[in-house]
């Protein structure tokens, strides 16, 4: 068994080697981390890395869902945790228990007003980020969803920076050219960092109706499916628009159980399979192979 934080050695180590011992040590208790990244905002960024998380939960998997987005927290929204208290005990920040398999973490459960921005400047963004990754108690995991803000600033350049081993990016694009031109920047970002990308998912990729079961492609298709190709990484599925989670993300009540079978639902396991079956989704190696810049 491992030792707790407080079970470090502390005899001649300065603060801040204390600090990344503890650091270390949380992210030694942690199997694989997923950064859920975009190029840009407005892509379902957030709806795939709760719905992710929500169904690697499902598979008996033990997981962590932390909301880096200081700018735009929507986890505790999808989730229906809007009212949550954080509670410490001592120096450690207990994660919020959503089931027996899911906990969460989010900037959300800290603000006093959700109706009040958050203007912070770099620095203080990242010390937030290293506190939450540093303090917050999860206990074991199989895994730990991280969900970014888009783009490629503080926010993952710090998380990318801090998780140590056993990392991996799972990149969130529309089928639409414009998205698809923001996310083939995000897959150059992950390769500066030494990110490996676990794979692209395309998402609000067409429309399965309801009544009839007839696909329509909304915003094009195949738009992700062709980046990956061309950047040499994995392609985790598509995603369809799914008015079912929309109103079930708005009203904070994923699809937890059996009654998730949607088109979108069955698309997400799919995604979850691959990655927890790591092929085709085995994070390649951060360097030429990852295409051409």
């Amino acid at each position: 068994m491992q030792p707790s934080p407080k079970d470090l050695p502390l005899a001649g180590e300065s603060p801040q080697e204390l600090e990344e011992q503890m650091l270390q040590h949380r992210m030694s208790e942690i199997g694989r981390k997923l950064l859920v990244l975009s190029g840009k905002g407005g892509v379902g960024k957030s709806t795939v890395a709760a719905n992710l998380a929500v169904s690697l939960a499902q598979t008996g998997k033990r997981v962590g869902l932390l909301d880096i987005d200081v700018h735009g927290p929507s986890i505790p929204q999808l989730l229906g945790l809007g009212a949550q208290q954080v509670r410490l005990v001592g120096e450690e920040i207990l994660a919020v228990p959503v089931s027996d398999h899911l906990a969460v973490m989010s900037i959300g459960f800290l603000l006093p007003d959700g109706r009040e921005p958050v203007i912070w400047r770099g620095p203080r963004k990242y010390g937030l980020i290293r506190q939450f990754l540093k303090d917050v108690r999860w206990g074991q995991l199989d895994y730990l969803v991280v969900d970014s803000p888009p783009g490629t600033g503080d926010e993952p350049l710090s998380v990318a920076q801090l998780v140590g081993p056993q990392a991996g990016a799972v990149i969130v694009t529309t089928p639409q050219q414009l998205a698809v031109a923001d996310v083939r920047r995000c897959v150059a970002f992950c390769d500066a960092v030494s990110l490996p990308v676990i794979g692209i998912v395309e998402n609000m990729s067409g429309f399965v109706c309801p009544a009839c079961g007839e696909h329509t492609d909304l915003f094009q298709s195949g738009g992700g499916e062709a980046l990956a190709g061309e950047m040499h990484v994995p392609f985790l599925g598509r995603i369809p628009f799914d008015p079912s989670i929309v109103i079930a993300g708005d009203a904070g009540r994923l699809p937890l159980g059996p009654e998730g079978q949607t088109p979108a639902a069955r698309a997400f396991a799919d995604v979850v399979g691959l990655i927890v079956a790591g092929k085709p989704s085995e994070p390649s190696e951060p360097s030429e192979k990852n295409g051409p810049r």
